[in-house]
């Protein structure tokens, strides 16, 4: 085993981390008899041989070896070398990486030939993948249709042997590996692509396991989602109703296995985890599938995910709110009921299931809504107490099991997701987990949207604040008390503002500044106390800074005095892009009584930085009303930058009527269904929260617009 594997000089190959010496080890630890060394070795081979999916010349060096494993029986845990192989050798280049058209000395021919090369060596080793679907082993069964469908250089013969094998393969997930295969190699050959969706067409109709034809049925739409059935609802509907009924009793047990402390070690648990009591956890990936397909028909997909939240089986529900989560982000949509199911999770026995339902809440801000009364309910359930714990005894474990969260981390989550939706009841929930010695912080930057009725915890906020020490990790633990003082309007922290504006140490010192500061601001007149700090960091070296003092300067005295020279001086040819937004910024905020400062805003439309242009002309639309200058820039950065949408949004409802002709580029935005920020495989925590602010300016702009006569 292994031949020649001493005969590499694999000091002289690199991987992720250096010299590839170690890697005949690794190799060695693959074929081993022991399941933790094999683990090991595998963690690894992807950690370093095949670090995020790149392919070195040692990995090319690894291909002869990692087939002969693959062919020798006598090695277990083969499934896992077959799916290496298939990561190694099935990454497609795009039309723009085409080798012919990189230049040899670009830093990125190397990797792209690797790849290529990698491809190539596989395939020319691939029949060893042919005999594997009949493999004993049903994880190699399992992984080997995927390696032959990426791998193999002939489909067509490929194509038939996945489709007989599937009329004797009894493993259920085996089967459902065959079907994805086939339309994997559909996807890839264009020339096969028509039998293929009519054979996945005939096998939704005619296979007698409901579980093969939702597999068939995603497969095909997956390779013609032009030819979606119109159907499609109640069909995946009842077939999901088939498999709950015919996989009613306890599920199989999985097999166990040595825990490793790899990272392969620790997804293999949670996978495990996840998937443990669920009779048919394979389900989540066959909708993940169509939904893909669905693409942007949300209104199936809506369907489709309502009829597994009212299913009485917990793992379809949450299979549902896993799957909504990615198609609100992206899309936009009518989920009321939606939210409000999910809100129903909440009281449900399985704690997965609660999980799930809280960290989708989490993310939904006013869209959580319907949910609200869910939230506000388990939050409130049980002894009184949201926490389980007495306030101040700090342990921060909380939850006893009548409230149906099992710690801390579930209550925190309801609480943020009905602080985020704005809902009032959040207040006397959120002093309480002031009163903890540890508080979440985004819960303290969720007290913007509870309006007045989040006065109350300003002296828990104050409190907090004045405990603060004034230590290098200052800004991480003032920022969030210094954010909700000024959303609950805490102008009695003055002093513990002061505090720490003037404590600050050297440690990211303007940081913590410029949070002081912004919260002296919002407490306007309240804060004269600190008009002669503010007055002297308006000559600070950091623009933010020196800006943001000249803006808490005016909200305290509304007196301009020296706020618009301060400002003026980073209005300066040289200045970079991000201490002239800053001045523009504090220059819009003060208005009309700034009007003075609108020639030297002028240049700014014309700069090459975008946000420049943006800031720039919003400013000078809100000292001076000159809509002629601002709106042809705020249009052309709106189609430029789709995540400058919401600033210019807000500039164009304050101009109203002035801005008549920015009517189609409003109406527009509110017929997309796709969100404006939305990115694939990609999210952030307040990307639906922004999208569907954009959508309520864009909404208030046009209102503007129409009632003034256009």
């Amino acid at each position: 085993m292994l031949t020649g594997i001493e005969e590499v000089d694999w000091a002289s190959l690199g991987h992720a981390y250096g010299p590839a010496d170690d890697v005949p080890e690794l190799l060695r630890g693959l074929a081993s008899a022991d399941p933790a060394e094999r683990e090991t070795a595998l963690d690894g081979m992807y950690g370093a041989v095949h670090h995020q999916g790149d392919v070195y010349d040692s990995t090319l060096a690894c291909i002869p070896f990692l087939l002969e494993l693959v062919a020798d029986p006598a090695v277990q845990d083969r499934g896992c070398i077959v799916e290496l192989l298939t990561s190694i050798g099935g990454i497609e280049l795009d039309d723009d990486e085409e080798l012919d058209e990189l230049d040899p000395d670009d830093e990125e021919f190397i990797p792209a030939a690797n790849y290529a090369m990698a491809a190539a060596a596989i395939a020319a080793g691939a029949d060893v993948f042919l005999g594997l679907v009949s493999d004993p082993d049903p994880e190699v069964r399992l992984a080997a249709p995927c390696a032959l469908a990426s791998l193999h250089p002939e489909p067509a013969r490929v194509l038939t042997l996945l489709r007989e094998r599937l009329t004797v393969e009894r493993d259920t997930e085996v089967r459902l590996a065959l079907v994805a295969a086939v339309g994997r190699i559909a996807l890839r050959h264009a020339s096969l692509r028509t039998e293929t969706v009519d054979w996945l067409g005939w096998l939704a109709r005619a296979a007698q396991d409901p579980g093969l034809r939702l597999a068939a049925l995603s497969q095909r739409a997956r390779c013609a989602p032009g030819d979606i059935p119109d159907d499609i609802v109640p069909w995946v509907t009842g077939l999901l109703e088939e498999i709950r009924t015919s996989a009613l009793g306890p599920a199989a047990p999985g097999t166990e296995r040595a825990a490793t402390p790899t990272l392969i070690g620790q997804v293999r648990e949670l996978l495990e985890e996840h998937a443990a009591g669920r009779p048919a956890p394979w389900t989540e990936e066959l909708l993940r599938t169509l939904h893909a397909a669905l693409d942007d028909r949300v209104d199936d997909r809506i369907a489709l995910i309502l009829a597994q939240l009212r299913s009485p089986d917990w793992g379809q529900r949450s299979d549902a709110i896993w799957l909504c989560g990615g198609l609100i982000r992206i899309w936009r949509g009518r989920y009321e009921e939606v939210v409000r199911l999910v809100g129903a999770q909440l009281n449900d026995p399985e704690p997965r299931l609660r999980e799930a339902a809280t960290s989708f809440l989490e993310r939904l801000f006013e869209l959580g809504a319907p949910a609200a009364d869910a939230l506000a309910a388990r939050l409130t359930m049980g002894s009184g107490s949201t926490t389980g714990t007495t306030p101040g005894s700090g342990s921060g474990v909380g939850g006893s099991p009548q409230n149906g969260f099992v710690g801390r981390s579930g209550r925190d989550g309801a609480l943020l997701a009905l602080a985020r939706a704005g809902d009032t009841r959040a207040v006397p929930l959120l002093a309480r987990a002031l009163e903890e010695r540890e508080v979440r912080r985004e819960l303290l930057y969720a007290m913007d949207g509870l309006g007045p009725s989040a006065a109350m915890l300003a002296p828990l906020l104050r409190r907090r604040l004045a405990e603060v020490e004034l230590d290098e990790r200052l800004y991480d633990r003032a920022a969030p008390l210094l954010y909700a003082l000024a959303a609950v309007r805490g102008s009695q922290a003055v002093p513990e503002v002061l505090r720490v504006l003037r404590g600050a140490p050297s440690n990211r010192r303007d940081w913590v500044r410029e949070s002081a500061l912004r919260t002296l601001a919002a407490f306007g007149p309240a804060a004269q106390e600190a008009v002669p700090d503010m007055r002297r960091l308006l000559a600070a070296d950091s623009a933010t800074v020196a800006t943001t003092a000249a803006r808490a300067l005016w909200a305290a005295e509304g007196d301009l005095g020296e706020v618009l020279t301060a400002l003026e001086r980073w209005l300066r040819p040289g200045a970079s892009g991000a201490d002239w937004c800053s001045a523009a910024q504090a220059l819009g905020e003060i208005g009309p009584a700034a009007a003075s400062t609108a020639p030297a805003l002028r240049p700014g439309l014309a700069s090459r930085d975008l946000w420049v242009r943006v800031r720039s002309a919003a400013a000078l639309w809100r000292v001076s009303g000159d809509a002629t200058a601002a709106l042809p820039v705020l249009l052309a950065a709106w189609e430029e930058n789709r995540h400058a949408r919401v600033d210019v949004a807000e500039c164009l409802a304050e101009m109203g009527p002035a801005a008549s002709e920015a009517q189609l580029v409003i109406l527009t935005e509110l017929t997309r269904r796709r969100r404006h920020n939305a990115r694939e495989g990609a999210s952030g925590s307040h990307d639906i929260h922004l999208d569907e602010k954009l959508l309520t300016v864009c909404r208030a702009a046009l209102a503007r617009m129409e009632r003034g006569g256009f």
